[in-house]
């Protein structure tokens, strides 16, 4: 299997693409602020052809870039239904302005053809079967996505803003919740293997058992114990 990443824009989200292997279609997971040409760059360099994008949530770090990515290639984009309207009004997502000086030129709206994800669903894409998880919390919509184990590699977790390398996300922003993201990731994520990597939407990849191990945020779900305050990562 292929996953290629890189960092995008403003806040560094990680964008993913992710094939069976090199030459063979793929499926693109976050495109956010100015991804469009990475993205672009990654599918030339590994001869993909994409069939769809699928995005963790819809704040503007993450889907900035869908709809020139989707409209370049024709392909549908997956969203969570009560994070749709963001891809829209990505000032209503955030309480406030999103900064357009910093953000540059940018396309909101809907690309032509939006799919709506829900929990439990199994999407089978570019050759590749995606779990989905409702795991709301840092928005009411955010979703993850997890492929099976197979003989050659551990399963893969893509846990967008859910779950970050010893932090989780900020519950701050409007459809946040500090209850919903707790319950979330006692709900999705405790009970995922400790070999399961961990690919989140910003910073670098851990794996399940680490964050078990080490991460505050979860370790304190796992003993049952209160919550405190969720740094600020991301939008």
């Amino acid at each position: 299997m292929l996953i290629a990443g890189f960092p995008a824009g403003a806040w560094g989200t990680n964008c993913y693409l992710v094939a069976p292997a090199a030459g063979e279609e793929c499926v693109i997971i976050d495109p956010g602020h100015q991804a469009a040409q990475g993205v672009e760059e990654t599918l030339k360099k590994h001869r993909l052809k994409p069939v769809a994008v699928v995005l963790t949530h819809g704040h503007i770090d993450h889907v900035a870039s869908v709809v020139p990515v989707c409209g370049a290639h024709g392909v549908p984009a997956w969203i969570h239904p009560e994070d749709r309207y963001m891809m829209s009004d990505p000032e209503k997502a955030l309480g406030r302005s999103i900064g357009m000086p910093l953000l540059g030129d940018l396309t909101v709206g809907e690309p032509d053809d939006v799919e709506e994800l829900t929990d439990g669903a199994r999407l089978a894409l570019a050759g590749l079967e995606f779990s989905v998880a409702h795991a709301p919390g840092h928005t009411k919509g955010s979703v993850t996505f997890q492929m099976p184990e197979t003989a050659d590699i551990p399963s893969v977790f893509f846990s967008g803003d859910l779950l970050f390398a010893g932090s989780i996300g900020r519950t701050d922003l409007p459809g946040g919740s500090m209850e919903d993201i707790l319950d979330s990731l006692g709900r999705v994520c405790l009970p995922l293997e400790d070999s399961t990597v961990v690919l989140s939407g910003h910073g670098p990849q851990t794996t399940i058992g680490q964050e078990r191990a080490t991460n505050p945020y979860l370790r304190q779900v796992a003993a049952g114990q209160g919550a405190f305050r969720a740094p600020r990562r991301g939008m």
